[in-house]
C-alpha cells in the first residue's frame, strides 16, 4: 500500500543521514497517516488521511 493522503496526496520524502564523519546515506521521512471513517461522496468510507488534514477539518468523519 503506497505511503500517500488520499485527500491531499502527501507522500514521502527523501533525503540523507550524515554522521559525524560525513558518511551520507539515503534515508526518507514518511507521512503520518491514520486510518480515518470520512464520508465521501455521501457514503461513509475508510481512508488513509495524513494528520495535517485531519486537524484542517478537511475531513467529514462519519
Amino acid at each position: 500500500m503506497a505511503q500517500k493522503c488520499d485527500l491531499c496526496g502527501k507522500g514521502p520524502q527523501f533525503g540523507n543521514n550524515i554522521s559525524h564523519a560525513h558518511n551520507t546515506t539515503r534515508r526518507r521521512w514518511n507521512v503520518n497517516l491514520q486510518s480515518v471513517k470520512a464520508v465521501v461522496e455521501g457514503t461513509s468510507k475508510r481512508i488513509r488521511a495524513c494528520t495535517s488534514c485531519i486537524k484542517t477539518g478537511k475531513i467529514v468523519k462519519g
